[in-house]
């Protein structure tokens, strides 16, 4: 999937219990904007530009296909779901929370209701110090100055002391304590897309199925009886190849290693596309490769009903894909369960995404992460 926008925001609160504040929205926006991966330290400071009671600051950095202004509805939706109620005085007013957008990847963007970045972070040390935390390779778009360059040319003098680190989320699902996962579907089911996802949040290296290389593909769904054992030899030649290759850059003991596929689905699509000839010869083949292979310290199995698999595959719009019987996809999914009963070894967990979009709802995504930091623990 294509990269997703690192977006940085900034919350503030000095009503009512400001940490309890603070928590609630970094929950609220990781189930509900986007996939907050780092947290600043929490900052006490005073109230700027106006007479108030000192507020709890921090800052975070969030990951989202969503665009700027998306963001912008999302987090004032946010607020008031949050009890802020803004004034219709003129200047500052004490807030039970305040989110602002700050950064949106390094875009400078300027609308009737939005500028970013925000134009006033580089005079604000509550803004400044808690995004200095975060550890970014970040430039301001404007100025052309890294964090710690504001900084030094800040006047804001205020006595910004720090309270506590702040939890977050992400932080609560150890993917990393296993080394290599597996996210496996049937056609159309998004697995690629969720790996891309994951590996982005949690900086996972990735093993990816080559299937666009894959000469026989167009026939197979052309002429199926001729081009089934064709197909199925080359891509177990391949998925052999590129796993020995792929898993060789990487240290299983200590690279987080994240795959779109198992080697085991050869065997799945191989019974419902070969003859009963074909496929005993083809299983022999195929155990004498699988007992070389690493297997997953988890196997994520992403079950979707038929009628949504075939709208994904429309969606998509593989040509050669277009013509997929509902048969067919009714028999994978019926081979990937049996696979996953039979199996007493392997560490599997099974997600129905059936009536999920983990892609447009990050509600959606937030349960995918929230049923694996289940299984984990």
């Amino acid at each position: 999937m294509d990269n997703q926008n690192q977006v940085i925001l900034a919350l503030g609160s000095n009503q009512g219990n400001r940490l309890e504040n603070i928590q609630s929205a970094v929950e609220s926006i990781h189930n509900e904007v986007g996939t907050v991966v780092k947290v600043s330290r929490l900052y006490e400071t005073p109230a700027w530009g106006f007479e108030s009671e000192p507020f709890y600051n921090c800052a975070l950095v969030m990951n989202t296909s969503l665009s700027a202004q998306e963001i912008l509805a999302k987090i004032l939706d946010l607020e008031k779901k949050l009890g802020r109620i803004r004034s219709k005085n003129e200047g500052y007013q004490p807030r039970t929370i305040d989110i602002d957008l700050i950064a949106f990847n390094e875009e400078v963007i300027e609308t009737e209701n939005l500028q970013v970045p925000h134009p006033l972070m580089q005079e604000r040390l509550f803004v400044l110090l808690p995004m200095r935390d975060l550890n970014l390779d970040w430039r301001h778009p404007i100025f052309k100055k890294y964090l710690p360059e504001l900084l030094k040319a800040s006047r804001d003098k205020s006595n910004c002391k720090v309270i506590q680190s702040l939890g977050f989320p992400l932080q609560k699902i150890p993917l990393q304590k296993f080394n290599y996962i597996a996210i496996e579907g049937n056609i159309g089911a998004g697995k690629t897309t969720l790996v891309g996802k994951i590996a982005e949040d949690f900086n996972a290296k990735t093993v990816l199925e080559r299937f666009a290389d894959n000469p026989f593909l167009p026939k197979f769904y052309e002429d199926p009886n001729r081009y089934a054992f064709s197909l199925e030899m080359s891509f177990l030649a391949d998925r052999f190849q590129q796993i020995s290759d792929d898993l060789a850059q990487f240290d299983l003991f200590k690279d987080f290693i994240l795959a779109d596929y198992h080697i085991f689905k050869s065997l799945i699509f191989a019974k419902v596309t070969l003859s009963e000839d074909e496929y005993r010869l083809y299983r022999k083949l195929f155990e004498i490769i699988y007992k070389e292979m690493p297997k997953p310290d988890l196997y994520i199995y992403l079950y979707q009903n038929t009628d949504r698999l075939l709208e994904n595959i429309k969606q998509r719009g593989r040509s050669y894909e277009q013509e997929i019987p509902a048969e067919y996809l009714e028999k994978i999914n019926r081979g990937y369960l049996d696979y996953i009963k039979s199996q007493n070894d392997l560490n599997i967990l099974i997600i129905d995404v059936s009536n999920r979009d983990f892609v447009k709802n990050q509600e959606d995504y937030a349960f995918i992460l929230e049923e694996i930091r289940k299984k984990l623990n």
